[in-house]
C-alpha cells in the first residue's frame, strides 16, 4: 500500500483535499481509503491552521513517477514550487499552502535520493499523521 498525508492552510482547504484526492485517483486510476480529516495547527511556522487527510491505494506507479505526480497536482492547484529554504540553524523554513502532499509510506520500500526519502522523514514527528494512518490502516 502507498500512504499518503494531504494538507492545506489557504483558502478552502476543504476544495483543496477534495480536487487533489480527484486527480491523484484519475490520474493513478485508483480508488482510495481516506482517513478522517483533522484541522492541526501549523508546525514549524505561525499560520493558519490546517486541514489534514491521509490516503492509501494500492499501484505499480514508481516512486518518483508518484512525487512528480503529487507535485505537478500541487503546482496545478496553486501551490508554487520553490527549493527548501533553511534558517541560520539548519531548521526547514515552511509557509502557508494550498496543498501539501507528502509520500509516507511506499509499500515496504526505503528510499534515499536526493528527491525523495521514504518514508517520510517527519513521519514520527508529528502525532496528527500517526493518528490519520491509523484510522485507514488496513
Amino acid at each position: 500500500m502507498i500512504y499518503l498525508a494531504l494538507g492545506s492552510n489557504l483558502g478552502d482547504r476543504e476544495w483543496y483535499l477534495e480536487q487533489a484526492k480527484a486527480l491523484l485517483a484519475e490520474a493513478l486510476k485508483v480508488d482510495m481509503l481516506c482517513s478522517q480529516v483533522l484541522e492541526t495547527e501549523a508546525v514549524g511556522f505561525d499560520g493558519a491552521p490546517f486541514l489534514n487527510q491521509a490516503v492509501c491505494f494500492e499501484s505499480d506507479v514508481e516512486p518518483e513517477v508518484l512525487l512528480d505526480l503529487c507535485q505537478d497536482i500541487e503546482v496545478r492547484l496553486g501551490r508554487p514550487r520553490h527549493e527548501a529554504a533553511y534558517d541560520a540553524e539548519g531548521r526547514r523554513i515552511f509557509h502557508d499552502r494550498t496543498i501539501d502532499i507528502d509520500i509516507l509510506r511506499f509499500n515496504d520500500r526505503e528510499i534515499h535520493t536526493d528527491r525523495l526519502v521514504i518514508p517520510h522523514p517527519q513521519l514520527w514527528e508529528r502525532p496528527y499523521v500517526q493518528e490519520l494512518l491509523n484510522d485507514i490502516t488496513i
